[in-house]
């Protein structure tokens, strides 16, 4: 059986502790419930990881003697919290950590959920008020 290489050890011992670090609620926090409502932490993760290694051999070292191995690995995490979710009856709400829009397009965009919404409630509205007439007539 071949012997495994020192690299892989490094490379998975960093994999290990980042995989110790993450799971999904670093993502979507847990819900925190206040009164009707409920909020839900969104936040952003980033993370890195390097490996390097050589393999090389001495000048007095006899060729049956394994070469000498020198390497290292590093990683890197970042949580970022983004927005929450603002959830309240029916309703969803994403309301962002980060600054507002700055664009008018933004703002347009922004605003769409919203509008959707009570054009939404509209139509309902006319619909109910139609069956009511419907029904007196």
């Amino acid at each position: 059986m071949e012997q495994q290489h020192p690299l892989n050890d490094l490379m998975s011992t960093a994999m290990e502790k980042i995989r110790t670090m993450v799971d999904a609620n670093t993502i979507i926090g847990t819900p925190i419930q206040t009164g009707d409502v409920t909020l839900i932490p969104v936040s952003r993760l980033s993370f890195g990881i390097a490996s390097g290694g050589s393999d090389f051999v001495t000048k007095s070292q006899k060729p049956e003697q394994p070469k000498n191995f020198g390497g290292g690995s590093g990683a890197s995490a970042r949580l970022e919290p983004v927005a929450f979710l603002i959830i309240r009856g029916d309703s969803v709400r994403l309301l962002p950590v980060a600054p507002g829009p700055i664009t008018t397009v933004d703002r347009i965009v922004d605003a769409v959920p919203e509008v959707v919404d009570k054009v939404t409630e509209f139509i309902e509205r006319q619909q109910e008020k139609k069956a009511q007439e419907d029904e007196l007539s």
